[in-house]
C-alpha cells in the first residue's frame, strides 16, 4: 500500500514515462556509475579504495556478519549446553555492536522485521478485524 506522497510520485513517473521524458538520456542502456565515495571525505577515499580493495570491512559491519552467522548456527542446535554457549557469544556480539554503532537501533530493526509486519498488516486488512490471537504489533 502506497502512502499519498509515493502514489503523487509514481504518478508523476507514469506520466513522465507515457510523454517520452525518460528516453535518450545520457548513458541510456549503460551501467550507472556507482562512485560510493561521493559522501566520503576526499583527504579518506584512497584510504577507503585501499581498505575495500584488501577486503577490509568496518568494525560494525564485521560484527554484524559475525552475529547472522551466529543466528544461522543456532538454528539448527539441538544440544542444550551448546546452544547456551552460542546465546552468549551471540548476546556478547550484540552488545559489542551496540557500542560501535553510530546510530540507533531502531533503524535497523524494519530491516529484519519488515516482511513479517507486512504480512501480518496485510492478513489483517484483508480480513477487516482483529484476531484475539494476534500479537499487537508496535511501530516506534
Amino acid at each position: 500500500m502506497l502512502t499519498g506522497f509515493e502514489k503523487i510520485v509514481e504518478e508523476r513517473i507514469r506520466r513522465a514515462q507515457q510523454r517520452g521524458e525518460f528516453e535518450n538520456l545520457p548513458g541510456h542502456g549503460k551501467p550507472l556509475p556507482l562512485d560510493g565515495d561521493v559522501r566520503v571525505p576526499e583527504e579518506l577515499r584512497l584510504a577507503y579504495k585501499i581498505l575495500k580493495n584488501a577486503d577490509c570491512l568496518p568494525p560494525e559491519l564485521e560484527v554484524k556478519k559475525e552475529i547472522q552467522q551466529t543466528e544461522d548456527l543456532l538454528v539448527g542446535m539441538q544440544d542444550t549446553a551448546a546452544r547456551y554457549r552460542v546465546l552468549k557469544k551471540l548476546n556478547f556480539l550484540i552488545m559489542k555492536l551496540n557500542t560501535l554503532r553510530s546510530g540507533a537501533v531502531l533503524f535497523d530493526l524494519p530491516q529484519k522485521y519488515m516482511p513479517d509486519l507486512v504480512s501480518r498488516m496485510s492478513v489483517k486488512a484483508d480480513s477487516g478485524k482483529k484476531t484475539p490471537s494476534d500479537p499487537p504489533v508496535s511501530i516506534r
